[in-house]
């Protein structure tokens, strides 16, 4: 599992580990991780070109020291200071030692082009601006060295994170560099793996310096891996039966809607649980294309024993249906009209309802359930998750460019999921997951992982589908077993 720290956790991992080493040692460490990193994006080293850009941090004295093992292997670097009288002095004599120079003033004449016109032609780009305590955007004064980077001709490489980005939250609140590589130390930050800033990151590569994390506080968040997702995936014994399996139940669709119910059990049907229900109007649509699903056209209350339920999908203005679902006392996934039609305070999972619920909205139902604009939730993602299931007590599943699911409370660390395409950003998606989360729940899965596995296999069955080009939710739907095969390891 990938986990992520929040920047007073890894200071304070820092510290402990600063204490137990020479002076200098842990940015010595940095700086050859982060050569070595340099070393490999440019391919042939000798003869190249490469500017650093140094703010007054540490992760400028680590781009100095960088800077300075690539100048003693044949590289023309040259360092762009940003605070001049406030350089990691260390950083500055190795650079120049080892045949390195220095603009100490970013808007100089530099070969009429001035410290921007040396960003341009570059054939490598360091970012060691802002450390990752930076909050907000680019000062005015490095913005058009960060816009210079971004149509330059060459690579760019962040040190610990783009900066511009917040390394807690994942905001971008204002210019910040676009990295093609990131390379972090010690532990990752949450922005490298939430959007808007994990896309500002490009390929994030880790570099180990001797930081004992576990010892330092608890992550902030979390990223499940193949062999996560294999541990928590349900397996049938050899006395298991479609029942034993579990049983889900699917209250989705409408006349106006048929197509949701169906694709949610398309998706139920292949999440793991022994059987799928369906109560609901478009019984004959499902019957057409799922024959093996039980159909019942009676409610809910009266469909047959279930684990779970999902709820939602294509309901339209069924309010009642909804209502009658979550009167149940088992777990239930709430999605789409689900989340607009259901009682604030039927929905929560530790309050009035007592069991496991799962919330599974997009950034724009969650921006009406927490009365705020839909550019907020998708700006801040990781507050909106938290917040959520604070406010209802229940586990969500927050859909987007990055998906994140918390726990019901808001507490503990948030699960990003580190699969999917924006090719499933298409009608009928979002349905599939649904069924599929509600399978897992039925199958035995807490909320929390019921969530995260769901949106790992959807996201890998969307890339599996899709292959760089456009893909219909059915086709998702049909790629499951695939993904769930690549996870465990089976005929791959």
């Amino acid at each position: 599992m990938r986990t992520a720290y929040s920047v007073e956790t890894v200071r304070a991992a820092e510290r402990e580990l600063m204490a137990r080493l020479p002076e200098g040692a842990l940015m010595q460490r940095a700086a050859a991780g982060l050569a070595a990193a340099c070393a490999d994006v440019l391919g042939r080293v000798y003869g190249s070109r490469v500017v650093l850009l140094v703010g007054s941090g540490d992760n400028g004295g680590d781009a100095l020291y960088a800077g300075a093992r690539l100048a003693r292997r044949g590289a023309g670097v040259r360092a762009v200071l940003l605070a001049p009288g406030r350089a990691h002095a260390g950083g500055l004599a190795a650079l120049r030692r080892a045949g390195g120079s220095v603009v100490s003033d970013a808007y100089a004449d530099v070969d009429a082009g001035g410290a921007v016109g040396l960003v341009e032609q570059a054939d490598l780009v360091v970012d060691g601006i802002v450390g990752i305590g930076g909050k907000g955007g680019l000062r005015e004064s490095a913005v058009p060295l960060a816009e210079a980077a971004r149509r330059g001709r060459g690579a760019v490489v962040a040190v610990d994170l783009p900066s511009g980005v917040d390394a807690d939250t994942g905001e971008v609140r204002g210019v910040a560099v676009r990295a093609d590589v990131t390379v972090t130390f010690g532990a990752y930050k949450p922005g490298l793996l939430i959007d808007p800033a994990r896309e500002y990151a490009g390929v994030v590569r880790f570099v180990d310096i001797g930081l004992e994390m576990a010892s330092a506080g608890s992550p902030q968040v979390e990223a499940l891996q193949h062999a996560d997702v294999a541990r928590l995936l349900p397996v049938p014994g050899a006395e298991s039966d479609k029942y034993r399996r579990g049983v889900v139940g699917v209250a989705a669709g409408s006349a106006r809607y048929p197509g949701a119910a169906v694709l949610a059990v398309g998706g139920a049907l292949r999440g793991g649980a022994g059987a799928v229900r369906y109560a609901g109007p478009a019984g004959g649509a499902v019957l057409a294309r799922y024959p093996e699903t039980l159909v019942s056209d009676r409610g809910p209350a009266r469909a047959g024993r279930v684990q779970a339920w999902v709820v939602g999908p294509g309901a339209g203005d069924d309010a009642a249906t909804v209502e009658e679902v979550l009167a149940a006392d088992v777990p239930v996934l709430i999605d789409a009209d689900g989340l607009r039609l259901a009682e604030v305070g039927a929905v929560r999972g530790r309050g009035s309802r007592g069991v496991p619920t799962l919330m599974t909205p997009h950034a724009g139902e969650a921006a009406a359930l927490l009365g705020v604009e839909r550019e907020e939730v998708e700006s801040g993602r990781l507050a909106a998750v938290r917040e959520l299931a604070a406010r209802y007590e229940a586990a969500v599943l927050l859909k987007g460019s990055t998906t994140v699911v918390a726990e019901a409370g808001g507490g503990g660390a948030v699960r990003v999921n580190p699969t999917g395409t924006p090719w499933l950003a298409t009608a009928g998606s979002g349905d599939v997951l649904s069924g599929l989360g509600g399978s897992l729940l039925a199958a035995g899965l807490s909320a929390v992982d019921a969530g995260s596995v769901a949106a790992y296999l959807h996201g890998l069955a969307g890339r599996f589908a899709a292959e760089g080009a456009p893909v219909a939710a059915e086709d998702v739907a049909g790629r499951i077993p695939e993904a769930w095969r690549s996870v465990v390891g089976v005929g791959v």
